[in-house]
């Protein structure tokens, strides 16, 4: 392969580009269709050859903590001097990760709206559980049970239906995340998106939120079901009977 610079040696032709005939010795695929399509890699030393240049004008440094790169960059500026200007990742990229923070705060609300509206549907079951069974409420009331029992029977019912449905779905859906991620089932244009599959990445401290937030959900949407039922009269419930 023939490389070209647009900076060359100055002769009466005019400025003419370096070019360098180099060997390809592999191929690297990182994913992203920027990096994938435009860069290459070459030697220091080949590099220095085709730009007439002894250093380099640009690194880049991998930290073991990514979360780490601010104050890597902001040591590297204190220790060698203000000619070297460091930027860490997450400012060179600030508008991006703007959006995507908007993205994220959209996506939990619409999260945020299936979980309560999941709680609406333990209410409506619940509501017409104690319809159904305003008999038997009645029944136990006649025999020495308290509201304060009838109470903690509907919620207890009403918990362990949103704590079996929280726990079994949040399962389903680190499973399928694991396996959609690993195996990379979901391709995209790498074109439009600059990516050429949809990554996934399980957070464990965003599965325990979402999860807590869901219980906590569920427990306070079985509040007014077994409060109807604690508060039903054993007449009324036993004249039809």
């Amino acid at each position: 392969m023939t490389l070209l610079t647009p900076t060359g040696t100055l002769s009466p032709m005019g400025m003419m580009p370096r070019q360098r005939r180099l060997r390809v010795v592999g191929i690297f695929r990182l994913g992203l269709f920027e990096f994938d399509q435009a860069y290459g890699f070459v030697t220091l030393d080949t590099a220095g050859r085709l730009t007439g240049k002894t250093e380099p004008d640009h690194l880049e440094l991998r930290v073991r903590d990514i979360y780490g790169a601010s104050a890597v960059a902001d040591a590297i500026g204190n220790l060698q001097g203000a000619e070297y200007l460091a930027q860490p990742w997450s400012e060179l990229n600030r508008s991006l990760y703007s959006a995507l923070w908007l993205e994220k705060v959209a996506i939990s609300i619409a999260i945020g709206l299936i979980v309560m509206v999941a709680a609406l549907n333990i209410v409506a079951s619940l509501v017409l559980l104690v319809m159904e069974k305003s008999r038997d409420i009645a029944i136990l009331k006649t025999m020495g049970a308290s509201a304060t029992s009838i109470r903690r029977i509907f919620m207890l019912q009403g918990f362990v239906i949103g704590l079996v449905g929280t726990f079994v779905g949040a399962g389903v859906g680190v499973l399928a995340a694991t396996v959609l991620d690993r195996y990379r089932l979901i391709h995209i244009p790498a074109d439009v998106y600059q990516l050429s599959h949809l990554p996934f990445t399980v957070v464990p401290r965003d599965v325990a939120l979402v999860t807590a937030a869901a219980v906590v959900i569920c427990f306070v949407a079985t509040i007014y079901p077994s409060r109807q039922a604690a508060r039903l009269d054993p007449a009324e419930g036993l004249r039809h009977e």
